[in-house]
């Protein structure tokens, strides 16, 4: 499992490199940090699940992934993960979810699995997951909760309960929290989001028996910046329901 860490806080760009990744044929686990954005499921309608507005007043960008499931809102108190790979026997099962609950109970964090692959510390979500599978290969992804702007996050994934487009995957709200008060309540180190996921790197190498996080590679910088800009920036992919 080479583990990897995004040199770029540009959602475009990050999403773009986990579509990169998927395309190959090797193990990857990797972490990377969003500016502000909400980025919303394959099958979802954007009027139904944004405040675009208020996202437009604020300089969010709203971003279509390749997988499944509901709207989510990013920023940098945000730890996202992505775990690539060649198929699997049970491919939309929660196996995936393993190394990171591991990781997390390895920093005091005892994050339990909730029924639809999510991850719970208690009794509040921390973590969506989604999915993509293809003929070959699997993209299982989620984002940790660690110290993001909750307000943020309630203001941009409110559409008013709208459903203009009936025939869109709908999100499912859930009470959520975030990691680091709950290590500060605990009296456990609490540092911030860089510092955790540095740390939560560490633990991922221990895990995995890996020596040393590696960069993306040098030769697919161009392939994804043109992904990025071809897809991820178009507003006929991210705006297509």
């Amino acid at each position: 499992m080479k583990i990897i860490v995004s040199p770029s806080t540009i959602p475009s760009f990050n999403l773009a490199a986990e579509e990169y990744l998927f395309r190959k044929d090797e193990a990857y686990f990797f972490l990377y940090r969003n500016d502000p954005s909400v980025i919303i499921g394959s099958n979802q309608a954007v009027v139904n699940e944004v405040d675009q507005d208020w996202c437009i007043e604020h300089e969010i960008r709203i971003i279509r992934r390749i997988s499944g499931g509901g709207a989510v809102y990013h920023d940098r108190g945000n730890l996202n993960y992505s775990l690539l790979y060649d198929k699997t026997d049970a491919p939309l099962s929660g196996r995936f979810l393993e190394p990171v609950v591991a990781v997390l109970q390895a920093l005091s964090i005892p994050a339990e699995v909730g029924k639809r692959k999510d991850l719970w510390l208690d009794g509040r979500k921390i973590s969506g997951t989604a999915s993509h599978v293809s003929l070959q290969r699997e993209l299982h992804h989620g984002t940790l909760l660690y110290d993001t702007d909750l307000g943020a996050l309630q203001k941009a994934l409110n559409a008013g309960n709208r459903r203009l487009i009936r025939k869109a995957t709908a999100s499912v709200p859930s009470p959520v929290t975030n990691i680091r008060p709950y290590l500060a309540e605990k009296g456990a180190e609490a540092p911030d989001c860089n510092t955790f996921l540095d740390k939560f790197a560490a633990a991922l190498l221990q895990h995995y028996c890996e020596r040393e996080v590696m960069p993306l590679p040098a030769e697919s910088l161009e392939e994804i910046e043109k992904l990025r800009r071809e897809k991820y920036t178009q507003r006929s992919w991210n705006y297509r329901l």
